[in-house]
């Protein structure tokens, strides 16, 4: 009898038909912003293009710079901003379920601070300069940072549940903070590092060496794997280690797993794009605003409108200052402060 009130305790409440019908209402609401986000970014753009000229870009090329610039261009800039947007999202979800904190962000985990001086020594020792090679040091970079913040938090009073929120969230902290500074100090000491670095660091899915959405695409899939593996985990440990034990729950294996996803998300979007602010701080904290606690909903939600947001402010990126354009990572601070601080403010978000 206690063994099946404690599996009951720790299994996320049952859920009216109704509810569940309003999230798969709003599941195809979002399906459809991200539709018409994916055909603004092919449609939109600095240079401004007929709707018949991009539609037979697309659909009969005749090798014209104006069609690649469409088909190529475009099309892959929006495929980056797909996979990018969706790694953000669903990290930014992983992280705020693993620490228990509605605002924490991906880069918690030292994921960002371990690119970022991977191609900050990259460059500064190797001579790196082009972009495609960036991609392999900013991902084992987002590999080790990763790894050292989970390792580190493990140690000591870590305990079979393996590392407690607050030593994750702590330990990653500083350790964002030394990597963040030693990278910005070999930036200053040498200006030609700093501006080869500057475009990456600033956040972009333009320009992007071909071939990169190819790459980064199976670390996406198997990061969304592990995190759809651990949704249902998730919202059992959201009830207290010790509920989610009593039904069986591994919660180390569980909190490894997510950290497992978040590397491999955070890493691959990371590599692609540069660090982007905002995407998986904001979209999960709004949607759990739509949703409610239940992780299922949340990951999916976000999967689906963090890529929206992404290519949102792309597009926006590209007509603020037409003919120039702004990275999207300058245009997601600019969006995302105001509406999270809203959200913050929001009462009813306050109370999630």
């Amino acid at each position: 009898m206690a063994q099946a009130l404690a599996t009951k305790a720790a299994l996320p409440p049952a859920r009216s038909s109704r509810p569940t019908g309003r999230r798969l209402l709003g599941l195809g609401a979002a399906v459809a912003v991200l539709l018409a986000a994916v055909v603004l970014s092919v449609a939109l753009g600095s240079a401004m293009l007929p709707l018949d000229v991009v539609w037979q870009a697309l659909t009969a090329p005749d090798g014209s710079a104006t069609h690649a610039t469409v088909a190529d261009a475009r099309v892959d800039r929006t495929v980056v901003g797909l996979l990018v947007g969706a790694s953000l999202g669903v990290a930014g979800a992983l992280i705020q379920a693993l620490t228990r904190n509605p605002l924490a962000d991906p880069g918690i985990l030292g994921v960002n601070a371990g690119a970022g001086f991977a191609v900050t020594l990259g460059v500064a020792a190797f001579g790196v300069t082009r972009i495609e090679q960036y991609l392999p040091l900013s991902f084992a970079g987002a590999v080790a940072g990763a790894a050292f913040v989970f390792l580190a938090a493990s140690g000591g009073r870590g305990g079979r549940g393996g590392p407690a929120p607050l030593r994750l969230t702590l330990i990653g902290i500083a350790f964002t903070a030394v990597l963040s500074g030693v990278s910005q100090t070999l930036a200053l000491i040498d200006t030609e590092t700093f501006d080869r670095m500057r475009f990456w660091e600033a956040g972009s899915v333009t320009d992007r060496p071909s071939g990169t959405a190819a790459a980064i695409a199976p670390f996406v899939l198997a990061g969304l794997v592990v995190a759809v593996c651990c949704a249902r985990p998730l919202n059992a440990i959201a009830l207290g280690d010790d509920a989610a034990r009593a039904v069986g729950l591994r919660v180390g294996a569980t909190r490894f797993g997510v950290v497992v996803a978040v590397t491999l998300l955070c890493g691959a979007a990371t590599a692609a794009a540069g660090p982007l602010l905002f995407v998986g701080l904001m979209v999960p904290h709004a949607v759990r605003w739509l949703t409610g606690p239940d992780w299922r909903w949340i990951l999916t939600y976000s999967a689906v409108l963090a890529p929206a947001v992404v290519l949102v402010a792309d597009v926006l990126g590209r007509l603020v200052v037409t003919p120039a354009e702004l990275p999207v990572g300058v245009m997601m601070p600019i969006i995302g402060a105001p509406v999270l601080v809203w959200l913050v403010r929001g009462r009813r978000a306050r109370a999630l």
